[in-house]
């Protein structure tokens, strides 16, 4: 195993764990809390448990991480009461808390990351361009997932579904959901492929 991936693995779980126990010490709302945080609890013991046979590039590791903390972030205050949003609301003259909005930049950033990388490790796909589109389309399935979850916790708890959805009244709220998931995954392939590219190399190597 690569010793910067596992240095970065360690790193990661140690920005993680602490901030979930703040985000779950007393959360504004409890059910609301579970719902967001859900994805971390998930997320961690699976990457613990694939440290050795699968460890990922320090880069992902690090991304991993901060979607983490946004999303735990989140689910501490609900999205649209985070002090953050509020303060980004005031300086942009919004009407709106766009905490949310940064929640489902993310939603695209990190999953295309995560896509990518096991596409190119288990060389899945070939050729750049159907990379990107089949990355993209990945992104794209897991936003309209999410929605149809938060569709079926409206249907399910009525109006307490109401934290968890985080509407503030935009009719548009779906859609401009999945279209900042559209605009996380394009700027991670934009900005961080070349990198991730040189990280899988050196994985590679290692584990030669």
């Amino acid at each position: 195993m690569n010793f910067s991936s596992s240095r970065s693995r360690a790193c990661a779980l140690a920005v993680i764990l602490p901030v979930l126990v703040w985000s779950g010490w007393q959360p504004y709302d409890r059910a609301t809390w579970w719902m967001e945080v859900f994805p971390v609890l998930l997320v961690v013991p699976v990457l613990w448990w694939t440290r050795d046979r699968f460890p990922l590039t320090p880069l992902l590791y690090a991304c991993i991480a901060l979607h983490a903390v946004v999303l735990m972030v989140g689910g501490a205050y609900t999205y649209a009461r985070v002090p953050l949003g509020f303060e980004l609301a005031q300086w942009f003259d919004w009407q709106r808390n766009p905490y949310d909005k940064i929640g489902h930049f993310m939603q695209g950033f990190v999953p295309a990351l995560v896509a990518r990388e096991i596409l190119l490790r288990g060389q899945w796909v070939q050729g750049r361009k159907m990379l990107v589109f089949v990355v993209v389309s990945i992104v794209l399935a897991i936003s309209a997932s999410y929605e149809l979850i938060e569709w079926g916790a409206a249907l399910m708890l009525g109006q307490g579904a109401d934290e968890f959805l985080g509407t503030q009244g935009d009719p548009w709220d779906t859609q401009s959901d999945m279209f900042f998931a559209l605009l996380g995954s394009i700027m991670a392939l934009v900005t961080l492929a070349r990198s991730q590219d040189r990280q899988i190399q050196v994985l590679s190597r290692s584990s030669i």
